[in-house]
């Protein structure tokens, strides 16, 4: 009930209905007022007697009476429907203002959160994302869309400021390559450097920094315009992760970690792009790789969760770990971990590796999440959707691997 009265439109509705019956009140009320004064005129204007008859018959219930009309005829000055007119000319006098102003009144009333919202659609319009619409000392329908015209003006706010971080770190991201080439290209075209293998060599590493910095940016933008292309199949994580893990076993091995393989299920079927997947284990590695390679330690985990089908991937370290501050924002583009001076670390990549893993896998109907590892790093949790039943959990570390 109370929701029904909530609505808009039958606020409106009561409200205009409570107008114009008090419209009609104080037109009705008007014309009786005059009809008195009309009354008390005539009264004044008969002789005593006459006035005696006039209450005996008023008490008696005959005002209608022929006796009463006779003395109405001979007695009333001016026409009888020419005072009925005057009586309500000078109540709609009284009516009309009153009914406007009540009318106006009501639609300000109700029509003022809409006012308050075309306002601050001008300004956002200017690019003044700070206003916000005022609700209204009410509830109801007119609320709730005010409400959700703020939330809408915070998304806007919040892409707007992140489009403006985006835009500022993908210029510092391209400007250093860019220098780095600028620079050498002119000292070898003035002869300052010798034009040799070693110098095509670092001039390529910076070209293909460039080309890794804009696949990925074309990766994140494509998946934020869900367009993002997925081949999806169905297949094993287990074999997947396992031959990620080979691929970087020199890499993890040059920086003296030592990894760990722990399957806990023999299959965890998934519905996913293996491609992309891969993508996703290839990330967290490197990630892990190089922001934890003072922990000389690397796990790795596939296993399904009993009763929901659904398979999950960790990778835990035994870095650092990341505070509460870093963690809330680690999915961000361009979030990076900085060191003590404030700088980001040398190490710490362009910042969009986790951003990719998180567009990934939301993309493909998994979820992840960023805690402490058991040895006080960071663990990264994937869970991926399921289509096969489970196994039985087993231990098993592939050969090659440390248990």
């Amino acid at each position: 009930m109370a929701r029904g009265v909530d609505r808009i439109w039958v606020r409106f509705g009561l409200w205009i209905a409570a107008t114009v019956l008090m419209t009609v009140a104080l037109l009705g009320a008007s014309v009786a007022l005059f009809a008195q004064y009309q009354y008390r005129d005539f009264y004044q204007s008969l002789p005593e007697n006459l006035r005696q008859e006039m209450d005996l018959l008023q008490k008696a219930d005959q005002s209608d009476s022929p006796r009463a009309i006779e003395i109405y005829g001979q007695y009333w000055d001016g026409d009888l429907l020419f005072g009925e007119r005057w009586a309500l000319l000078i109540g709609l006098l009284v009516c009309l203002p009153f009914g406007l102003a009540t009318g106006f009144w009501v639609s300000r009333f109700v029509t003022l959160p809409l006012g308050s919202m075309a306002e601050a659609a001008k300004r956002i319009a200017l690019g003044d994302f700070s206003v916000r619409a005022e609700p209204g000392r009410k509830g109801g329908e007119m609320a709730d869309m005010v409400r959700d015209f703020n939330h809408m003006t915070d998304a806007l706010e919040q892409l707007e400021a992140e489009r403006k971080a985006t835009a500022a770190a993908v210029s510092h991201e391209l400007r250093t390559p860019l220098t780095v080439l600028r620079a050498r290209l002119h000292a070898v075209c003035d002869g300052v450097i010798v034009p040799d293998q070693a110098e095509f060599r670092t001039l390529l590493d910076q070209v293909e920094h460039l080309g890794r910095l804009v696949d990925d940016l074309h990766t994140l933008s494509m998946a934020d315009a869900g367009r993002l292309s997925l081949q999806r199949v169905e297949f094993d994580l287990v074999p997947l992760v396992t031959d990620a893990l080979a691929r970087h076993a020199d890499l993890l091995a040059q920086c003296g970690i030592a990894p760990e393989l722990r399957l806990d299920a023999r299959a965890a079927w998934i519905d996913a792009d293996p491609d992309r997947m891969r993508q996703v284990v290839s990330n967290l590695i490197d990630n892990a790789r190089r922001h934890a390679g003072e922990g000389r330690w690397l796990q790795l985990t596939v296993a399904t969760e009993p009763g929901t089908n659904t398979a999950v991937f960790t990778v835990s370290d035994a870095g650092q770990g990341l505070p509460d501050e870093v963690r809330r924002t680690l999915f961000q583009r361009f979030s990076r971990p900085h060191a003590p001076s404030g700088v980001p670390s040398p190490r710490s990549g362009s910042g969009l590796g986790l951003s990719i893993v998180h567009a990934l896998v939301v993309r493909q109907g998994g979820s992840i999440v960023a805690d402490a590892s058991p040895r006080g790093g960071t663990r990264f949790t994937v869970r991926m959707p399921g289509r096969r039943g489970g196994v039985d959990a087993v231990s098993a570390t592939p050969a090659g691997w440390s248990d």
